[in-house]
């Protein structure tokens, strides 16, 4: 009995990815397309897959009897920008359901690549926050802001707890719209349409002119390579650091209207490709 072509809508989250699998195989259905909570027009038959716990514990289960490091790439896999996300991922379950794991010994195998290469995307992004994100005082609480393509901040979140574990602080995902907020040692990841800073204080901005100045200081004139620079701090990583901010960026950026997407220009930091959206 061959399977029948669907295409599944569900709410975008990883349990919710499982649940398609579980659907998948219960129902003898070939998803050849996945949508978010977004109306989806097509020829083919949309089906709503309503998350379910259970369902998802169940195939994380079977998962996991296979392979656990298959389990770890399925949920890094999930995180990242990669284009047709969930279906490199159910064709990544099939064949591990298929064959087992020994074909990711393989890198060039062309069902494990494109997952392989997200990841090694994604890895090098989260190298490069670790080190890039800056954070400010407002009114005694740490708070920096990133404009990441993939989804980081689940893999953030345990570097920056551990680092400031007896300080209170967030960080704001403005391309993903997520919010990892931290506090008496606790976490939580938030969904959040927008944030609007609060302006900071007196001796904030002047920690921020300190730091800009020491960032022109220690600059050498004569042996400026923007070429060397643009390789090791890409400018799409500039448009969020203090030293190529104003001082008074919040209150620039109140001047917004609500609903804009418009950032403050900064001629510097042009935007980089700009990550998909997800589901609210």
């Amino acid at each position: 009995m061959a399977w029948q072509e669907t295409i599944y809508q569900y709410d975008g989250t990883f349990d919710g990815f499982l649940c398609c699998v579980y659907e998948s195989y219960v129902n003898r259905e070939f998803p050849i397309a996945f949508c978010g909570d977004e109306e989806y027009f097509s020829l083919y038959e949309v089906r709503c897959v309503i998350t379910q716990r259970e369902h998802a514990r169940r195939v994380m289960r079977s998962l996991l009897t296979r392979s656990e490091p298959a389990v770890d790439v399925l949920r890094r896999a999930f995180l990242t920008c990669m284009e047709d996300r969930e279906q490199h991922l159910y064709a990544f379950v099939r064949k591990l359901y298929a064959q087992g794991s020994d074909f990711m010994k393989n890198r060039s195998d062309p069902t494990y690549y494109p997952l392989a290469r997200a990841i090694r995307h994604m890895n090098g992004e989260l190298e490069k926050l670790r080190g890039f994100i800056r954070f400010s005082d407002y009114g005694g609480v740490l708070g920096a802001e990133i404009k990441p393509k993939n989804r980081v901040l689940p893999l953030l979140r345990s570097h920056f707890c551990n680092r400031y574990a007896n300080e209170s602080f967030f960080i704001y995902d403005r391309n993903h719209r997520e919010l990892l907020l931290h506090t008496a040692g606790r976490s939580r990841i938030l969904p959040v349409d927008r944030l609007q800073l609060t302006l900071p204080g007196q001796e904030e901005l002047c920690y921020r002119e300190l730091w800009k100045r020491f960032y022109d200081t220690i600059a050498i004139q004569e042996r400026t390579n923007p070429r060397c620079q643009n390789s090791f701090l890409p400018k799409r990583y500039r448009g969020v650091m203090t030293e190529f901010l104003p001082t008074d960026y919040e209150a620039r950026q109140a001047t917004i209207p609500p609903g804009s997407t418009a950032v403050f220009p900064n001629s510097g930091a042009p935007d980089g490709i700009p990550a998909p959206g997800t589901p609210r």
